[in-house]
């Protein structure tokens, strides 16, 4: 075989090994099921719903390599608010070796969060989980997303606006996954 070939045989290795590792990120849940309506539990408890807003487990593996740390946003993209969405939770600065948060992390106490992990405010203006309360109508998505970030720490866009946070977030991120729920009322 010669060199050219072997060279770009051992790229193609490499690329698809490369791949693989990251097409194995990836965030299940207990409590919330790809396309299946959000249960009660996790639904919010004011603006006319009657839920018991208690954040879902969620979980990750295989975290791409240079993996600093995480963070999970929780988004309506069928929100009425002219195109943002509405954002229902935003956790960042996960250590990067946490592999999931516990149902009712998401509490404002914070207290059940992985060490070093803080909640940004959400658009109910919490620095906590908000569960789904779309207005009556037809259902909406609940897209919750593991990021995993090449940075440790936001620094200064933690403390912004969600739109600074989210830029931040997706400018550093190595690997991404989703899990989408659906509620309606």
């Amino acid at each position: 075989m010669n060199r050219r070939v072997s060279s770009f045989l051992a790229f193609a290795a490499l690329a698809a090994a490369d791949a693989s590792s990251a097409d194995a990120f990836e965030l299940t849940s207990l409590d919330i099921a790809e396309g299946k309506k959000i249960d009660m539990k996790h639904v919010y408890d004011s603006f006319g719903c009657t839920g018991a807003n208690l954040s879902p487990e969620l979980r990750w593996s295989d975290p791409p390599a240079g993996t600093k740390s995480f963070a999970v946003l929780a988004h309506d993209p069928d929100a009425p608010t002219g195109g943002a969405g509405f954002w229902h939770w935003l956790v960042v600065d996960i250590p990067p070796d946490a592999r999931g948060l516990r149902q009712g992390a998401g509490d404002a106490s914070g207290k059940h969060l992985p060490a070093g992990a803080h909640q940004l405010e959400n658009d109910f203006g919490a620095r906590a989980y908000g569960g789904p309360c779309p207005p009556p109508g037809a259902p909406h998505r609940y897209v919750f997303t593991i990021y995993a970030l090449k940075i440790e720490k936001l620094g200064d866009a933690a403390h912004g606006r969600t739109a600074i946070a989210g830029f931040t977030i997706n400018q550093n991120a190595l690997a991404v996954a989703s899990i989408t729920g659906l509620f309606g009322r």
